[in-house]
């Protein structure tokens, strides 16, 4: 039986899965995540956002945290106290992995990837299932959240936020494709894909339910039923808002 058939049986068992089986499934799950072997959404030129969810990867994930106990996880003879599921530890990065983390307070969870040229400063955290791809720049405070996609040469500047999705297990993560820039400040979340060569300026929030205002174009980009927002290739979006043209808000002039 296939790690993704042993994964798919073990998480409809639910909290009645084999402890010790599911255990190990997720480890080796972990392991292939880390290595960037599997991923928990891939390229797919058919599907209709040009992604493909693999459920199986997030059901996997979520394993790891159904059957995972909370233990210490301090160092320095308990100066510093940390408590997490042993099956989520940090991720250990050596010089050989051409990935560069910034002494300052980081943290990297086991089952991310980071490929070669990847630049993390600090404070930053990424977490499981999310691959980030070469020659990325994690800046200081930002996050890479469960499952999040990220392209090569992609620039995170400080303070933003890259929102995880891991439930609902079918949704499309968070995803920001090649040589994106993501301003300071910038929230991306709900799944949203930003596609290549896209920049936000500071400040923007990107949801699910955010209307995107094509002044070029003239068209307001908003979600298809049941697929994800998808920020236009090469587009600039920057933050605005709208007048209120009714009751106190227009008396006011807001």
């Amino acid at each position: 039986m296939s790690l993704q058939e042993t994964i798919t049986r073990l998480f409809e068992q639910g909290a009645n899965a084999p402890r010790d089986e599911a255990r190990d499934a997720f480890l080796r799950l972990r392991d292939e995540l880390s290595l960037g072997k599997v991923r928990a959404a891939e390229p797919d030129a058919s599907s209709p956002t040009g992604w493909r969810v693999n459920v199986w990867v997030k059901q996997g994930i979520l394993l790891g945290f159904r059957f995972g106990d909370v233990v210490d996880m301090g160092v320095a003879k308990g100066r510093w106290q940390f408590f997490d599921k042993d099956t989520l530890p940090m991720k250990r990065i050596d010089p050989a992995s051409g990935v560069r983390v910034v002494p300052g307070g980081s943290s990297i969870r086991e089952g991310a990837y980071l490929a070669p040229g990847v630049i993390c400063m600090p404070p930053m955290y990424i977490n499981v299932g999310a691959y980030v791809g070469d020659g990325t720049l994690v800046d200081s405070h930002a996050l890479v959240g469960s499952c999040a996609q990220i392209g090569r040469k992609v620039h995170l500047s400080a303070a933003a936020q890259i929102g995880g999705v891991l439930e609902p297990v079918g949704a499309v993560p968070v995803i920001v494709e090649d040589e994106v820039l993501v301003g300071g400040n910038c929230g991306v979340y709900e799944g949203a894909i930003i596609r290549r060569r896209a920049v936000l300026a500071s400040g923007t929030i990107i949801t699910g339910s955010t209307p995107i205002y094509d002044l070029p174009n003239g068209r307001i980009i908003k979600p298809e039923a049941g697929q994800p927002l998808i920020v236009p290739e090469g587009a600039v979006v920057v933050p605005g808002s709208r007048s209120v043209t009714v009751g106190a808000g227009k008396e006011w002039g807001l």
